[in-house]
C-alpha cells in the first residue's frame, strides 16, 4: 500500500521509471535457477531498465557462436530435408501475391482490422472510463498497430536468429532448411512493415519484454538456446497468435497476408521440434533442467509482453494505475482468448521435445498454463489445421 501511495505522488515519468525497476525486480526474484538468472540479467537490464529498444537508434547485440562447416555433406536427417523441399516449393512474393491496392480503413467497423471486442470496455468502465464509438474505433486502430508492430519486431529478430542458427547448426539438412527460413523471415518483415506503413499509418516501438527476449537469444552462444527461444517460443507463440488473428480479422489484405505467413511459420516450428527433440535426448539432466527453467522464464516474459504498456502510456497513463491496466488486460475476454490460443500451440511442443517434466509442470500450473498440455505438437499439425484452429 505504501508503494502505491508513493507511486501516485510521483510525476508521470518518475512513476514509470520506478515501475520499470519493480518489473525487473519481479523477474529477478522469480527466477530460481541462478544460472538462468545470470544468463538473463544483462538482457533484462537492457530491455526493462535501460529501454535500449526505445532509444530511436540501431541497437547492437554482440553475437558469440561457432559457425559449423560440414564437409562430409552427409544428409542424415531425411525429415528435415523434406521440410527444406517443401519450403523451396512454397516460396511466395509479397509484392506480386498480395493485392496492395486493397483500400484499408482501420476505423471502418464493417471491415475491422480486429474486432471492436478488442476494446476492454467493461474493465475501463469499472474505472470510470467510457469511450465513444469513435474513440473505440481509434483504440482498435492504435491497438492493431501496436500488436502488428510487435510481430514485425519479432520477425526482425527471427531473421537474424535464423541466420545465426543456419551457421551454427551441425546438420547439412538443417543448413539447407535454415537458409529458406532466412528468406521467409525477410519476406515477413517486409510485408508487416509495408502493411503498417501504407495501410495503418502507425508503428510502435518494440515492447520491453520482447526486446529482452530478443537480446537474450541473439547474445547466447549456444545454438540450441537460439533454436529453443526463437523456433519454439517466439515462433510457436506467434503461430498461435497468427491463427487467432486470421480468424478475427475482416480486413481482406491482412487476412491473405496472414494465410501466407502461417504457411511458413508452421514449417519453422516443425523444424524446431525436429532438431531439439533429437538434441535434447543427448543432454544431461542438469542441462535439461536449465533449459526447462529458462523456457519458463521466457514464457512469463512473453505473456507479460501482451499487457501493452505502450498503449497504456499513450491512452490511459494519466487516468489509471498501471496495475489496474494490467488487471484489465489480464481479464479482457479478447486478450484472454488471444493468450490461450498462443499457449495452446506452445505447451505441446515443450512436451514433445522433452522439457516439460513434472518438476517444471508445477511452475506452469501456478500461472495457469498446464491446461494446454496433451495437445498436438508442431510435427502433427499442418498449415490447414492452423487456419481453422
Amino acid at each position: 500500500m505504501l508503494t502505491e501511495r508513493a507511486l501516485e505522488s510521483m510525476p508521470g515519468p518518475a512513476r514509470r521509471r520506478v515501475q520499470d525497476v519493480l518489473d525487473a525486480m519481479k523477474v529477478a526474484t522469480r527466477v530460481e535457477n541462478k544460472k538462468v538468472l545470470v544468463d538473463l540479467a544483462s538482457s533484462v537490464a537492457r530491455g526493462l531498465l535501460l529501454k535500449e529498444g526505445k532509444q530511436g537508434e540501431p541497437v547492437g547485440m554482440r553475437a558469440s557462436h561457432d559457425a559449423w562447416f560440414d564437409f562430409r555433406y552427409q544428409g542424415d536427417y531425411p525429415e528435415m530435408y523434406d521440410l527444406y523441399r517443401r519450403a523451396v516449393q512454397n516460396q511466395w512474393d509479397g509484392d506480386r501475391q498480395l493485392d496492395w491496392s486493397t483500400d484499408v480503413d482501420p476505423r471502418n467497423p464493417e471491415k475491422p482490422v480486429f474486432p471492436i471486442e478488442l476494446v476492454p470496455m467493461e474493465g475501463l468502465a469499472a474505472h470510470g472510463i467510457h469511450l465513444t464509438r469513435d474513440e473505440q474505433m481509434k483504440f482498435v486502430h492504435d491497438f492493431s498497430s501496436w500488436l502488428l508492430s510487435q510481430f514485425m519486431h519479432g520477425e526482425q529478430g527471427a531473421l537474424y536468429a535464423s541466420a545465426q542458427v543456419t551457421e551454427s547448426v551441425r546438420w547439412v539438412d538443417g543448413k539447407f532448411y535454415g537458409a529458406t527460413q532466412v528468406m521467409d523471415e525477410a519476406r515477413h518483415l517486409e510485408v508487416f512493415l509495408r502493411y503498417l506503413e501504407s495501410k495503418l499509418g502507425k508503428l510502435y516501438q518494440v515492447n520491453d519484454n520482447l526486446f529482452t527476449i530478443l537480446d537474450a537469444l541473439m547474445r547466447d552462444s549456444r545454438w540450441d538456446m537460439k533454436f529453443l527461444g526463437m523456433q519454439i517460443m517466439v515462433e510457436g507463440l506467434a503461430l498461435g497468435a497468427f491463427s487467432m488473428m486470421y480468424q478475427a480479422t475482416r480486413e481482406p489484405l491482412l487476412k491473405e497476408m496472414l494465410r501466407y505467413v502461417i504457411q511458413d511459420e508452421a514449417r519453422h516450428v516443425h523444424y524446431g521440434v525436429l532438431a531439439l527433440k533429437r538434441h535434447f535426448a543427448e543432454l544431461s539432466p542438469a542441462e535439461l533442467r536449465e533449459r526447462e527453467d529458462w523456457t519458463f522464464e521466457v514464457a512469463c516474459l512473453m505473456r507479460n509482453r501482451f499487457l501493452a504498456h505502450e498503449i497504456y502510456d499513450e491512452w490511459f497513463g494519466a487516468h489509471l494505475k498501471r496495475a489496474e491496466w494490467d488487471r484489465i488486460m489480464g481479464e479482457s475476454p479478447f486478450m484472454t482468448q488471444f493468450r490461450q490460443t498462443m499457449f495452446k500451440r506452445l505447451v505441446p511442443n515443450l512436451e514433445y521435445i522433452g522439457i516439460f517434466s513434472p518438476r517444471i509442470r508445477g511452475h506452469y500450473d501456478k500461472v495457469g498454463l498446464t491446461k494446454y498440455a496433451g495437445g498436438r505438437n508442431a510435427s502433427e499439425l499442418t498449415a490447414e489445421d492452423l487456419l481453422v484452429a
